[in-house]
């Protein structure tokens, strides 16, 4: 084979190079394609169920309003032990929902990230006593909520921690010790 006709074996055409180019450019686009962001519809989502719970947990109802933690929910109460299991969860709700108090609750914040995974809520608490003579039970305060989406395409909270904007009160003066 001579050297022209090796030559002008190897030259191919415009409309090759141009048609393996469109290609190539085509499947590099699909490899880098990313998922939709549903940021902001996740994020609805999430202040509705945070509206929800803190309504549910209004009526009173210790099941449902626990129900909206994960499995793997941890809940960081102020003044109280690290509740890890619906168990402890259970025991801690129970006080915030008696039959004496009100508690509710609002997000004032919401965010998820971008992979849609997981979400977060910020808000404000308050507790009030049914009855306005019984003082010691009202409080308000903020918290942070950790939420996740569950594998049904659900999102339940699994890390919850609040703490109150009421002051400690002082603490007791020491006794007076008399001398003899």
């Amino acid at each position: 084979m001579s050297d022209a006709s090796r030559l002008a074996s190897m030259r191919t055409s415009p409309s090759v190079i141009l048609a393996t180019s469109l290609t190539l450019l085509v499947l590099a686009g699909a490899c880098t394609q990313q998922t939709p962001d549903t940021r902001s519809a996740d994020a609805d989502a999430i202040r509705e169920q945070d509206a929800q719970w803190s309504r549910t947990a209004g009526t009173g109802d210790l099941d449902a309003t626990v129900s909206y933690y994960s499995d793997d929910a941890s809940v960081l109460p102020p003044n109280a032990p690290l509740a890890t299991d619906k168990a402890a969860i259970r025991t801690l709700w129970a006080a915030l929902i008696a039959p004496t108090v009100s508690t509710s609750w609002t997000a004032t914040k919401v965010d998820v990230a971008r992979s849609g995974d997981v979400g977060y809520a910020v808000g404000t608490y308050d507790v009030k006593p049914k009855d306005p003579a019984n003082k010691g039970a009202a409080d308000h305060g903020k918290f942070v909520e950790i939420w996740k989406k569950q594998p049904d395409g659900k999102w339940k909270c699994a890390v919850d921690i609040f703490n109150s904007d009421v002051p400690v009160p002082a603490p007791p003066p020491p006794p007076v010790t008399r001398k003899k």
